[in-house]
């Protein structure tokens, strides 16, 4: 099969799948709303996943399972393919979903009260993961040029460590934001967490969305103590519903303290058919990889075109990594939630700025371009006219 842009330009019918992004979308929003929020894409899986799932669901027991050595050995192979990273059976760990590591790491590495920095905007449970498990925000926000390009302000991180931070979040390549952080930037955020002794966490699930000439660059690769990194299939092959991700971990320390707060927990992963289509998809997947980060590279450029010529007061961030666009429409003058009542009349859906971070999300929307083309184009459209159509209400 060739997986050029004839394949993803075809896209995925999935109305009746129990969607959250599309079934729950149009229940809640009108049953001819585009959503553009969630990310999840709206591309089949790689062929060898859906034939991986059948031929395990055509034997007619689906009981405990084991997790394998060739499990492991599918995603150490894979990381070190793709990503130049090396690590051993003895470093990973599996969970149900990088979020749970999050909240893992937090529990296990730090004490209720104790601060924890983020860096909004940012995915919204690395804020709910810290406080939700009884953690202080400390925040060190991104900072942003005129161009829309965000980058670390490491004198607000270490504000914060000097306040008494006890751990930090890191989301690379970054959510919302779309930065592929460098071995320079990450290097020297290491080394000033480093001074005061702070692990980092580092969700690095949209690792295998990196736009050249930018490279992804773990911080597996630039030091073993003191970090975490979360991973997972489930972004690259389209695979959330299955449940299945991993935190990879050098220090031996870190790594028991993470495990003994999932056995009191009684987290558990390894689901029968997650264990086949992740295995599956790191096995046989790069090809099909390879022609959606062609084709997501060619959407992206298609989104900032169209939002140059039909949202001239917004800016679009540039994309490094991901598929998810941050749109800043503060010019336009709405607030966040009006910016949303607006979308929703004009049948578009896109996940509110707000969510990653109050302050830093105000006036913004994500777009999640991980779809077929001419759905970013009808929902630029669709965005042009709830923001000129405003006034009207």
């Amino acid at each position: 099969m060739i997986f050029n842009e004839e394949y993803f330009d075809e896209g995925l019918y999935r109305m009746g799948t129990r969607s959250e992004k599309w079934d729950a979308c149009r229940k809640e929003h009108g049953e001819n709303v585009l959503p553009m929020w969630v990310a999840d894409m709206d591309f089949p899986s790689p062929p060898a996943v859906q034939e991986a799932i059948l031929k395990r669901a055509a034997h007619p027991t689906y009981c405990y399972t084991e997790i394998e050595a060739d499990d492991d050995e599918a995603l150490i192979n894979f990381w070190q393919r793709r990503h130049g990273v090396t690590f051993g059976r003895e470093d990973i760990t599996m969970i149900p979903c990088v979020v749970t590591g999050l909240r893992l790491a937090a529990l296990a590495l730090t004490q209720p009260g104790d601060g924890i920095i983020i860096q909004s905007p940012v995915y919204g449970p690395f804020r709910m993961s810290v406080e939700e498990t009884g953690r202080k925000v400390m925040d060190a926000p991104l900072v942003r040029d005129a161009n829309g390009r965000y980058d670390m302000d490491l004198a607000a991180v270490e504000k914060q460590l000097q306040a008494g931070a006890k751990l930090m979040m890191l989301c690379n390549p970054q959510n919302p934001v779309s930065r592929v952080w460098t071995a320079e930037e990450l290097q020297a955020l290491l080394d000033l967490l480093n001074r005061y002794n702070v692990p980092l966490v580092s969700d690095e699930i949209h690792a295998d969305f990196v736009f050249a000439p930018r490279q992804f660059v773990s911080v597996m690769s630039l030091q073993e103590k003191n970090v975490v990194a979360l991973c997972a299939a489930s972004k690259t092959f389209n695979l959330a519903g299955l449940q299945q991700a991993d935190f990879i971990c050098k220090d031996e320390a870190i790594r028991t303290a993470m495990r003994n707060e999932m056995d009191k927990a009684g987290v558990r992963s390894g689901n029968i058919f997650a264990l086949e289509a992740t295995r599956a998809a790191y096995n046989e997947g790069d090809a099909w990889l390879d022609g959606l980060l062609a084709y997501l590279k060619g959407s992206y450029e298609l989104l900032a075109d169209l939002v140059k010529q039909h949202l001239p007061k917004a800016v679009l961030t540039p994309m490094e990594g991901t598929y998810l666009g941050w749109l800043d429409l503060r010019a336009y003058g709405y607030t966040t939630d009006e910016l949303m009542q607006r979308t929703e009349k004009a049948g578009v859906y896109f996940t509110v700025g707000t969510f990653f971070g109050q302050e830093q999300g105000e006036g913004h929307l994500r777009i999640n371009i991980g779809c077929p083309r001419r759905n970013i184009e009808e929902a630029v459209l669709r965005l042009r006219v709830a923001l000129e159509n405003g006034d009207e209400e």
